[in-house]
């Protein structure tokens, strides 16, 4: 009797264990460690996820890591994108779909040195300008064909498209005129250099009309007929805002947090205090829904690439306030 009733209550334990067992989730970032994903590592280090009962990975990324590839291949539940990576990646037959926006708007700029003759758009004309790739060239290239541009660097009324490496030594080199920047980033590595703003003319693709939404949460269309899956989504975006508000009113404290998770060292204090500060920024006001505004400019802005459009037509069932409605009810 004694043995059956430690087999019974070991049964139970496990029972129970089983019970309350988190679940898991895997988030594959756009890149690497930074305080541009502030709000997950906060969320994760808080124990807001913990709250909800999920056990989140974070996969940092890197030059070489494509989000979209990642979530193809089943390494990861749900991924930060930029949407005209997303909603090219869904024309090509990757169906993915945002259910979440916690950037409300982008960072993306252009950076240009001052005394090359660059005051206005117009001026970029026979310039060589850095661009990013994998994915992240598609505002650039959209942007390109709305002011006449090509960028086949044949043309007298074109540009010439360096490929840019994911720093600023195009610039500091003088390779390139301009080159891509993020506001929370890399033109602060401009400044760090020892580069005045003054010497600085930068472009915002906000300002330009041309900017598309950046850093959105995508998971494949496929997984949202599951009820348990889309119940997981949702306690992660709830833990997700929570963490993003908390690291908008707590940016020293944040930043901390990304040191602590960063595994390179690369990272540094100062630069992920002011990173954050400026991600703030693009958070603010956002509780994760999608504006379907913004949305809608996005994809008039991909359908708009001339000859070579980013997608081809508007693209249908590419994002969700299903997730976002629950999470946030």
């Amino acid at each position: 009797m004694k043995l059956k009733s430690m087999i019974g209550a070991a049964a139970l334990a496990v029972s129970a264990s089983a019970a309350t067992a988190a679940d898991d989730v895997t988030l594959q970032l756009k890149w690497v460690t930074q305080g541009q994903f502030a709000g997950y590592y906060v969320a994760l280090e808080n124990g807001y996820y913990a709250e909800e009962d999920l056990n989140v990975t974070i996969l940092p990324g890197g030059p070489d890591i494509a989000p979209t590839q990642v979530i193809a291949g089943g390494s990861a539940d749900v991924v930060v994108e930029w949407m005209p990576a997303a909603l090219a990646a869904r024309e090509k037959g990757l169906p993915l779909v945002n259910i979440a926006q916690p950037f409300a708007s982008s960072g993306m700029m252009l950076t240009c040195w001052g005394d090359v003759g660059i005051s206005s758009p117009a001026d970029l004309a026979n310039r060589t300008l850095g661009v990013w790739f994998f994915g992240n060239e598609f505002p650039f290239m959209n942007w390109m064909s709305k002011l006449g541009l090509s960028t086949d660097g044949k043309s007298e009324t074109g540009v010439e498209v360096l490929k840019q490496a994911f720093n600023v030594d195009a610039l500091l080199q003088r390779q390139a005129d301009c080159i891509s920047t993020m506001a929370y980033n890399e033109y602060w590595q401009v400044i760090d250099a020892g580069v005045s703003p003054d010497e600085l003319v930068t472009f915002k693709y906000e300002d330009q009309g041309v900017a598309t939404l950046e850093d959105g949460l995508y998971v494949l269309e496929e997984n949202l007929s599951d009820a348990a899956f889309t119940d997981k989504m949702e306690r992660f975006v709830r833990a997700s805002m929570k963490g993003w508000k908390w690291a908008e009113d707590n940016a020293e404290a944040a930043a901390g947090i990304i040191l602590d998770y960063d595994e390179t060292g690369a990272q540094t204090e100062t630069h992920q205090i002011r990173m954050i500060g400026e991600i703030g920024k693009l958070t603010a006001g956002s509780n994760g829904s999608l504006d379907e505004a913004a949305y809608q400019r996005t994809v008039e802005t991909l359908l708009g690439g001339g000859s070579d459009p980013v997608i081809t037509k508007a693209p249908e069932g590419a994002w969700t306030s299903a997730i976002t409605d629950a999470a946030l009810k």
